[in-house]
This record gives structure tokens, C-alpha cells and sequence, in this order.
């Protein structure tokens, strides 16, 4: 049974619907925190609602893009009547999109000439508007939830906020140039906020997952019959664990990050919970 650590503290949780996020929203709800769920789909979200209230957990559902800041405005005053100030805010939102990935590792001489084929996508030919809409997402999808609940707990003297980085934040993993661009930005951002969020009592942190499987990384990672890709088997040779991660296992990192007594001190840090993959060089 989980102790009720965060009881009575209206929680954030952006992209609440998605494999990960979903089980921190969980978490929380089980800690006896008030989790207001927000995500793009208003039916993932309901399945995760479903399991926190099966589990006898508090917590609302708001449809939204976390890049649209009118839109966060309102659910933060639905919120803050309903449930009190935001003092918990995890920016799960984000994601790739297979537009802005290449097919090529590196260069092939191919990608200019007009007669290159269909089905190959080089560093010259990828939509840019595609590719700025993964740098929108992963970017301001942060920026913004923190300005709109941010504010909240100033104004309540205090906070915590987990964000989302990777291990692209780290490596530039190959095929996604939008993804580890944006990636790396969250971690300078964490940085930046936690050092100007200190004054207001509110700490800035993220976490940097290694290679957790959900429904977007299991067609890369994954073959139908439920082997390993090419691309999975390259990640399980840089991955001393020889494995995949379980979204529970995730949970401690967060746990730590978001107590304000175990973590008092700590503010600005990134955290990776990959497996070893950091560690190693496949060499």
C-alpha cells in the first residue's frame, strides 16, 4: 500500500494517456494527490481515469494540446477551483512523428538526385514542417505547461516540476534529427527554469528514459511476431540490462524527484533511467 505522500496536492500530468505517463498519473493518484490527466485524446486519457478511480484515486480528465496556451489557461482556473493550486507538474507531452525521421543513417550520395528512390528520406528531403512540429511538441509542449502552472505555484509558494528529456537529450540517436534536437533542448530548459524557479521555492528536474517500448517505438524496435528490429537489436548490444524498461520501473526515479523532503535540494538535474545504455559504447 502506498503511503499518501502527496495528499491533498493538485497534480499536473501532460500526456497522461501515453505508456509512461499514465503509470506516473497512477502513481500519484495512489499517493493521494488530486491528478488532473491532459493529453491530446480524450480516450486514452479515459483509460487511464478509469484505472485511478477502479483504484479508488482522485482525478479529471482535459482534453488539450500542450502547446496551446489559452487553452492550458482555462484548465488551470477549472482546476484551481476545483482542486486547489497546481503543486505537482510532470510535462510528459511529446513525441516523434515518422515524417521528420530519415530513412538513412548518414549520408548517401542518392539524396541529390532527383532520380533517388521513393522510399528513401535523406537530411535533404525531410518536411520541414513536419520536423518543426516534433521540435513544437517536445519544446513548447514544456515551455508552456510551466509558464501557465508554474505560475500557480508561485503564487502558492512552491512546486515541483518533472520534465521529459531522453536519452537523445545525451546522443544523437541516428534517423531523428527533430526528436534529439528538441530532446536536448528540455535539458538546457530544466536547467535554465530550475535556476530561476529556485527564488519561488518551485525545483525543476527531468528524467531521460532509455528505451521503453510503447505503441510509437514498438514499430522500430519490434517485429510483428514480437522479435527484435534490426534497430532493437542494435539498442540491446548498447544496452548492458540486455532490455527493454517496464513503465513501473520508472516510478522510484520520479518518487525521488518530485518529494520534497527526500529531494529538498536537488533541482536541476536530469536523470536517466535507461538500463546502462549511457554507460556503454557497444565497443
Amino acid at each position: 500500500m502506498k503511503t499518501k505522500k502527496f495528499a491533498d496536492r493538485t497534480a499536473v500530468v501532460t500526456g497522461a494517456g501515453g505508456t509512461l505517463c499514465s503509470e506516473i498519473a497512477l502513481y500519484l493518484a495512489e499517493c493521494g494527490a488530486r491528478v488532473v490527466l491532459i493529453g491530446r485524446t480524450e480516450e486514452k486519457l479515459r483509460k487511464t481515469a478509469d484505472v485511478i478511480a477502479e483504484r479508488g484515486g482522485h482525478c479529471c480528465i482535459k482534453p488539450c494540446d500542450a502547446t496551446e496556451e489559452d487553452a492550458l489557461k482555462k484548465i488551470a482556473e477549472e482546476t484551481y477551483d476545483e482542486f486547489g493550486p497546481c503543486r505537482i507538474l510532470v510535462n510528459g507531452a511529446g513525441g516523434n512523428n515518422i515524417g521528420a525521421l530519415t530513412t538513412n543513417q548518414v549520408f548517401d550520395e542518392r539524396e541529390l538526385s532527383d532520380a533517388a528512390p521513393k522510399e528513401m528520406t535523406g537530411f535533404f528531403n525531410l518536411d520541414m514542417k513536419v520536423f518543426a512540429e516534433v521540435l513544437k511538441i517536445n519544446t513548447l509542449g514544456t515551455v508552456l505547461p510551466c509558464r501557465v502552472f508554474g505560475r500557480q505555484m508561485a503564487e502558492a509558494g512552491g512546486g515541483a516540476i518533472l520534465n521529459f528529456a531522453s536519452m537523445n537529450s545525451y546522443r544523437p540517436l541516428s534517423r531523428v534529427p527533430a526528436y534529439a534536437m528538441s530532446k536536448a533542448a528540455v535539458v538546457n530548459f530544466t536547467q535554465w527554469l530550475a535556476a530561476y524557479f529556485a527564488p519561488a521555492r518551485i525545483r525543476v528536474n527531468a528524467v531521460a528514459p532509455g528505451f521503453f517500448v510503447n505503441e510509437r517505438s514498438v514499430k522500430y524496435l519490434c517485429t510483428p511476431d514480437g522479435g527484435l528490429s534490426p534497430r532493437g537489436r542494435n539498442v540491446m548490444q548498447h544496452t548492458p540490462m540486455e532490455r527493454f524498461g517496464k513503465p513501473q520501473e520508472l516510478i522510484g526515479c520520479v518518487e525521488w524527484l518530485l518529494d520534497d523532503e527526500k529531494a529538498a535540494f536537488v533541482t536541476g538535474i536530469t536523470v536517466p533511467v535507461d538500463g546502462g545504455f549511457l554507460a556503454s559504447s557497444g565497443v
